[in-house]
């Protein structure tokens, strides 16, 4: 019992240590709004006009841009439900077995009625020993949080949290926002920017602030639109961070598009069915996390189309059938409402009218 104290005490230090960047942030920000606000708006700009049309436009902006951070800081990351932990006399009966082979045939025996289709790369069932669970679908064990966290796409330290299923749409709206904040900063003050080294401007604290609220803003941009541009395209491809690191593996082998779906089903996996709350940080993304629809054959368009692509999608798709067919929640009934589910004598007839250059789709329907 004497190390835990100091472990507790480590521990806390740590805790405090992880709010620095988002403390930076928050000051950052409170800085930038006294700038625009009173430096800026108030006292440089003398058209009244102009000064309530910038100062109605940054308030809402501004006012996005707090809701999706602060949503994406403080909305808890989901852990996988109860159905993927070990029960007590499973967890005897594993720790009673020394061969990794028999181990395996015990999660195998459990994981037999879970939706879970993802396999570690030598194909064992993926099992978390530190929270004593099988790990749903894109489920990975975050070390800073010391949890098992469901569609981990990272953990981020400007956030101070992990960013997956529950906020990852938050996260999402965070880096629209903060990048059209940086860029309508940079807009609105170009031209009092260039009045400073013109020496138009009067010579008050005003134009230091102007400087440095543009060369800030300016930095930012850049930065902010590369993720931003990065993390669109995860989404298009239906990919977390890891996931485009590292492609998941299933019974049929590694498959980069395991999970996608077309990109209007994948948007809306992340952001919902309905429009209205896109761009509003409130939580509208389809499925609980623990089990995902996934699309077993899915070639890359980004690749080039080769020869024998029919021979091996068809392989491909024998091998996807292997897995059990399960009911789909609502949610992604709803996702996959508009796709076909492709028995083999369907497939064989549509690719005879379609030709060979067409693969034969197979949907996988997970529970």
């Amino acid at each position: 019992m004497a190390p835990s104290g100091p472990r507790s005490i480590k521990r806390g230090c740590q805790r405090v240590l992880y709010w620095i960047p988002v403390l930076f942030i928050a000051l950052i920000v409170a800085w930038s709004y006294y700038a625009f606000v009173l430096q800026l708006c108030i006292e440089s700009i003398d058209d009244t006009g102009e000064k309530v049309v910038y100062l109605l436009a940054y308030h809402v902006i501004f006012i996005l841009f707090v809701w999706a951070y602060w949503q994406t800081i403080f909305t808890k990351p989901l852990n996988p439900l109860k159905e993927f932990q070990l029960s007590h006399s499973d967890k005897e009966l594993l720790e009673r077995e020394d061969r990794g082979e028999s181990q395996q045939e015990i999660l195998r025996r459990i994981a037999k009625d879970l939706p879970i289709y993802t396999r570690t790369n030598s194909g064992a069932i993926r099992f978390c020993e530190r929270c004593q669970l099988l790990k749903p679908d894109r489920c990975h064990h975050c070390s800073v949080c010391d949890k098992c966290i469901l569609k981990m796409d990272h953990h981020c330290p400007w956030v101070n949290n992990c960013v997956g299923f529950s906020n990852y749409k938050f996260f999402m709206l965070f880096l629209a926002y903060s990048l059209l904040y940086c860029l309508f900063i940079t807009a609105t003050d170009l031209q009092y920017f260039i009045k400073f080294w013109t020496k138009g401007l009067p010579d008050t604290q005003a134009k230091f602030h102007i400087l440095f609220l543009f060369f800030s803003a300016s930095m930012f941009s850049v930065s902010l639109a590369s993720l931003f541009i990065y993390h669109c395209w995860l989404v298009c491809k239906n990919r977390s961070t890891l996931e485009a690191v590292r492609a998941p593996v299933f019974r049929h082998g590694t498959d980069k598009n395991g999970f996608s779906l077309g990109f209007s089903k994948n948007f809306r996996q992340v952001f919902g069915d309905e429009v209205k709350y896109w761009p509003i940080p409130i939580f509208s993304s389809l499925g609980d996390g623990c089990s995902f629809p996934t699309c077993l054959v899915n070639l890359d368009p980004e690749q080039p189309s080769s020869p024998t692509g029919s021979n091996s999608g068809s392989k491909s798709a024998a091998e996807a059938r292997q897995f059990p067919s399960k009911p789909l929640r609502e949610s992604q009934s709803r996702l996959l409402s508009s796709t076909p589910s492709w028995s083999e004598s369907d497939g064989a007839t549509d690719k005879d009218k379609k030709g060979a250059s067409n693969p034969v789709m197979t949907i996988e329907h997970e529970s």
